[in-house]
């Protein structure tokens, strides 16, 4: 399953959607939520926040799809701790891969060393994503 999410997010690249909308956006169905919805609501995410100043957007992305699908959008689920917790195990999968979560020390803007292209952020993001939904699954 993991290749049809890596070709779906290939897809919605190639019609310029930044990294966090196209990282969402693979995943609306299993989130439930209509793509639309998820651009607009990720539009501000891409490049680190828009000026890669903060957080990858293909790690935001990814962190919007493991909230929606674990939090029971009430305060009363208390779903909140294990929402923190597998979003946790997301941002350290990603780092690992990464070296970082922050756009500009990814990309290798202050230094130079790229330590992983945009393409291949949004790809280790789906990935994580992926192998999240196939945990839920057993």
């Amino acid at each position: 399953m993991t290749d049809t999410y890596i070709q779906r997010v290939h897809a919605l690249r190639a019609k310029k959607y930044n990294c966090a909308q196209a990282v969402a956006c693979t995943f609306s169905e299993e989130a439930g939520l209509e793509e639309e919805l998820l651009f607009q609501i990720m539009e501000g995410f891409g490049g680190g926040m828009g000026g890669h100043e903060a957080t990858c957007g293909a790690l935001s992305g990814a962190v919007a799809i493991i909230s929606m699908l674990t939090s029971k959008g009430r305060i009363e689920a208390n779903t909140k701790a294990l929402t923190y917790e597998r979003v946790s195990s997301l941002a350290k999968g990603f780092k690992e891969k990464a070296r970082s979560l922050v756009c500009r020390e990814i990309l290798g803007e202050d230094d130079g060393k790229i330590l992983l292209g945009c393409e291949d952020c949004i790809d280790e993001a789906v990935i994580l994503v992926s192998e999240f939904l196939a945990g839920l699954k057993k």
